[in-house]
């Protein structure tokens, strides 16, 4: 198959790294579902954090997601080899990242931080990238008694990705 300059599909060579809505990066983007190839079935979400990141894994035939674990690690070099064996493991077609914004839609600095590590994640291992806008995820994680609740809140970000696709 040719992959010319105007194929937009994830992966292709004119793919964006990140997908996402195209909003200024003052404001959380318009919600709008994300363009999947019907082939992609098996994610992987993160909830992105400095010390700790979440993770979670979900089928989008099922679409459910679980939490797996969280990633304790506050250097770069530690996270991306905690997230290389986890995509060995679950061999996903596409990666989702939980991207944070104030109550008001505005970004703030883990927003900046969310997205370098979003694009960091498609550099290292080539996979497409979506972002989610994951405001309250953590609120939600904890009021529903979440012991680990940075992994629940990846699993929520990868439920909310799963619905969109439906």
């Amino acid at each position: 198959m040719n992959h010319s300059a105007q194929d937009p599909r994830p992966g292709s060579p004119a793919a964006p790294a990140v997908q996402s809505a195209a909003t200024p990066l003052a404001a959380a983007p318009i919600p709008t579902a994300p363009v999947v190839p019907a082939h992609f079935q098996q994610f992987l979400a993160f909830d992105f954090g400095t010390k700790r990141t979440g993770c979670a894994s979900g089928n989008r035939v099922l679409g459910a997601a679980s939490p797996l674990r969280t990633i304790q690690a506050e250097g770069a070099d530690a996270r991306f080899a905690a997230v290389e064996k986890l995509i060995k493991e679950w061999q996903p077609q596409a990666l989702v990242i939980g991207v944070p914004y104030h109550p008001d839609g505005a970004a703030h600095e883990n927003t900046a931080r969310a997205k370098k590590f979003g694009r960091q994640l498609h550099g290292r291992f080539r996979l497409p990238v979506y972002e989610v806008d994951e405001r309250y995820s953590t609120t939600e994680a904890l009021a529903g008694g979440a012991k680990d609740a940075d992994a629940a809140s990846a699993c929520i970000i990868l439920e909310q990705f799963l619905r969109s696709l439906s």
